[in-house]
């Protein structure tokens, strides 16, 4: 199948508005459970992300160290602590969360895989969508009964590595035949990163997204792109829409910094305030 080309006009169309008489609580509450203690980055990169998704609350639930360099750096954030080094257990009170984040930064201590395990199996019975990146994408290629577990609606965001450790393939070019049927069999859609990343959708559909460059191609850009996806899920988007609208914007903010400093003088970091310019040129 050729995949549907995802520019501007096609995105339009999908954009959702304020309401002049609205509220935060109008607009969605994200959880991200991200980073770690050696890992306090991801979580600074992917909350970052969420506050400047349109959402209009954001949860880091992460180990202290992690806490205090979100707070330092995104004020707005809410935290909430996990008594351990690593991703241990659920924070409390799970039903008011709209979408859930994980991954990023969140390595792979036995007891993180318990965790995990939790998390899934809540946010399934609950119906609670989630962006799986990263480190909860290798935990699970690692224990693939748990693929099962993953609430449909929700978003997958691989880079190449994660995606063989996910399917696996013997003979590369059949590794898009692979992608196609794990999106149906979760019912899940799939991120693809990379040049021209490609997004799956459990019907059967390709996307594919036109923005980006090959400086974004460094650590902590997809920490971006999970935190943006995850917010714009939790601001009320469809899993699809908010796949195809995060991938494109988070591409955008890379090409805007790429005309003003060239691929190599920008960091991931960088990707965040730049978000603004994608939103930008699709509500302008």
């Amino acid at each position: 199948m050729d995949p549907i080309i995802v520019d501007s006009d096609f995105l339009k169309g999908k954009l959702l508005f304020r309401q002049n008489n609205s509220h935060k609580g109008n607009y969605g509450h994200l959880l991200l459970i991200c980073g770690c203690r050696h890992m306090p980055g991801s979580a600074v990169l992917a909350t970052g992300a969420a506050l400047h998704s349109g959402c209009g609350l954001v949860t880091l639930h992460s180990a202290s160290r992690a806490l205090d360099s979100v707070s330092v750096n995104y004020p707005s954030a809410i935290l909430s602590e996990d008594p351990e080094d690593f991703f241990s257990e659920l924070p409390q009170n799970m039903r008011k969360y709209n979408a859930v984040v994980v991954g990023p930064g969140l390595a792979q201590a036995p007891v993180t895989l318990s965790a995990l395990s939790s998390l899934l199996s809540y946010c399934k019975k609950g119906k609670i969508p989630m962006v799986l990146d990263a480190d909860a994408l290798n935990l699970i290629s690692f224990h693939p009964e748990l693929f099962s577990h993953i609430p449909p609606g929700s978003i997958l965001t691989p880079h190449f590595g994660e995606l063989h450790r996910m399917i696996g393939w013997e003979d590369s070019s059949e590794w898009e035949k692979e992608v196609v049927g794990l999106s149906s069999r979760i019912q899940s859609y799939i991120v693809v990163k990379g040049y021209h990343t490609r997004i799956y959708s459990p019907d059967g559909k390709i996307f594919e997204n036109p923005t980006g460059n090959p400086g974004m191609a460094k650590g902590g850009s997809g920490d971006v792109l999970s935190g943006l996806v995850g917010g714009l899920l939790s601001r009320g988007y469809s899993a699809c829409d908010a796949a195809l609208l995060g991938a494109w914007i988070h591409g955008y903010a890379g090409d805007s910094l790429s005309a003003k400093y060239t691929c190599e003088a920008y960091s991931s970091e960088d990707l965040i305030g730049e978000l603004c310019k994608g939103f930008e040129a699709l509500y302008k």
